[in-house]
């Protein structure tokens, strides 16, 4: 299996006055194509500093960090910013989607910033929301659509570059168990088709959807293993 992600050491210190937080303590990870992780751990045990890093967010303090053969290690934040657009599909707890735009508007949006012209940006923006299942709401405003219909945008948006990684930041933790369950279902079938899937959740149910489940624990990874995934069923007929 080829490797999407490799963390070499990866060292993250944050200066807070005097004081010297180490938030990331030499972690060493490699996950590959097509994988689906979970990266799980308390309040304060590094997973979000974790994340940013992953998601070309934040930069490492020391150690190496190679995306898709590419070293971003010590990328300025233009170009953190390029390789992020392109690499990198995000799907936020608060779904992030701008309230004044329709759901085909926000999903064609990072297509816009990458200089795609109309006609492809409209294809491919139907494309995704009828994978997601929200081709009749292509039209509708996210105050015109339920906390579930949001996070499918959201994910139709992430998918719109086809990026190397899908990055999914507590995906649920703004929904109740039954559009939960129909997420997770949407997500394993993303994975099925060839993504590769890492979320970041506290939640045990959530992670267990996952094929691995790494868990961090003050800074360090404190376990890495393989599991039997729990399957979700969507139960919106999907």
């Amino acid at each position: 299996m080829s490797k999407v992600i490799e963390l070499k050491e990866v060292v993250k210190n944050y200066e807070i006055g005097t004081v010297i937080v180490r938030a990331l303590r030499s972690v060493t990870l490699d996950i590959g194509r097509n994988e689906y992780v979970a990266i799980m751990g308390p309040s304060g045990s590094g997973k979000s500093t974790l994340m940013n890093i992953i998601g070309c967010l934040d930069t490492a303090t020391s150690g190496e960090y190679i995306l898709n053969g590419t070293d971003v290690s010590q990328m300025e934040d233009d170009m953190l910013a390029e390789i992020r657009n392109r690499e990198i599909g995000f799907i936020f707890q608060t779904f992030n989607l701008l309230p004044r735009y329709t759901a085909f508007e926000n999903v064609m949006l990072p297509l816009v910033y990458a200089g795609i012209p109309k006609r492809r940006r409209e294809e491919l923006a139907k494309e995704k929301l009828d994978q997601v299942g929200l081709t009749d709401r292509m039209t509708h405003k996210p105050n015109e659509l339920s906390g579930g219909q949001r996070q499918r945008v959201a994910i139709a948006r992430a998918l719109i570059n086809n990026p190397s990684i899908l990055l999914a930041d507590e995906p649920t933790g703004n929904l109740d168990s039954k559009t939960s369950a129909d997420i997770m279902a949407l997500l394993n079938e993303i994975h099925s088709l060839g993504n590769t899937v890492i979320v970041v959740t506290h939640e045990e149910d959530i992670a267990r959807h996952s094929h691995r489940i790494v868990r961090l624990m003050d800074g360090e990874v404190s376990s890495d293993r393989k599991i039997e995934p729990q399957i979700a069923a969507s139960t919106d007929g999907r």
